[in-house]
């Protein structure tokens, strides 16, 4: 059903996962931060073509490697668009050896009882296939936690979990990212009502099936501990949540096991007028930093 050996290197490989997949929504924000602003371009079409020159740029740098970084996560367009000839996960796979994650979530809904569940997502099996055959090894989907409301992150779990089987029948390693917001007044106590649900559906996931989790990094050190020993769980991921880098890599170090799938801190600081040695340069370091972070 899975790729054992893919499946090994995450589970077990040092190194972290990089974010790539930033979206529709998101995408302005993220070209801003490179240097780009929006009287560089006119439609999405252009905007996607320039979020593709920085994802490649990223992707085919010397810094990008196999040594500090597991997988990398890409946004449905990146997937079919290609890289130095080949598709993007193909050119992860066999230029980089880096194992290809797709997003597979259709953004967010509005908020009821202190969260926001993904919207639907039309035609999922449809994406799945194509997912395999551009030979991607897992998938990532993401909601968000405001509040301590029980129903409402009771929901989210569902959530995750029933579309996470779904995509695990495809052979397909799902992430679950209910995240909890880190500007939440109601952060600690929403992430124990989180963890008790994630226990409570995995009682019931079979045996075989692996999946993993991408969640806020917790406000109580090694909160996630737990979760990481089920053998049903491939790996416990972080996800920056706004936080800069450094702040980032500083409470990521504090929690034994749990790895970083950073987005804005990976990227933190590139930007399209640089020189690529100093492109370079600017992103061995930030690797390097999340990487230490990872495995302290």
């Amino acid at each position: 059903m899975y790729n054992d050996e893919q499946l090994t290197r995450m589970h077990e490989g040092k190194g972290f996962i990089a974010a790539l997949d930033q979206s529709g929504g998101s995408t302005p924000k993220a070209l801003k931060l490179y240097g780009i602003d929006e009287s560089r371009y006119h439609g999405d079409e252009e905007m996607f073509e320039l979020v593709h020159r920085m994802r490649t740029r990223i992707i085919t740098s010397p810094s990008f490697t196999s040594e500090r970084i597991l997988a990398a996560i890409l946004f449905e367009n990146t997937m079919d668009r290609k890289v130095a000839g080949k598709y993007t996960a193909d050119y992860l796979l066999q230029e980089k050896d880096i194992l290809p994650i797709l997003k597979v979530d259709k953004g967010l809904a509005p908020e009821t009882e202190g969260v926001q569940l993904m919207k639907p997502i039309p035609s999922l099996d449809a994406l799945l296939d194509r997912a395999n055959e551009r030979h991607i090894f897992g998938t990532k989907m993401r909601s968000v936690i405001k509040l301590a409301d029980k129903e409402g992150i009771r929901k989210i779990v569902d959530q995750q979990f029933e579309l996470g089987l779904q995509i695990a029948e495809k052979g397909l390693i799902p992430i679950l990212e209910p995240e909890v917001d880190i500007y939440s007044s109601q952060k600690e106590e929403a992430e124990k009502l989180l963890k008790e649900e994630f226990f409570n559906h995995l009682k019931k996931v079979p045996s075989d099936v692996k999946l993993m989790f991408k969640v806020s990094i917790p406000t109580m050190e090694g909160f996630y501990s737990d979760l990481m020993e089920d053998p049903r769980v491939v790996r416990v991921v972080a996800l920056s949540g706004g936080y800069s880098r450094d702040e980032a890599d500083k409470l990521l170090a504090k929690n034994s096991g749990l790895i970083a799938s950073f987005s804005r801190a990976l990227s933190q600081g590139l930007n399209d007028a640089q020189a690529q040695d100093e492109f370079d340069k600017m992103l061995r370091d930030s690797i390097q930093q999340i990487y230490e972070a990872s495995i302290s």
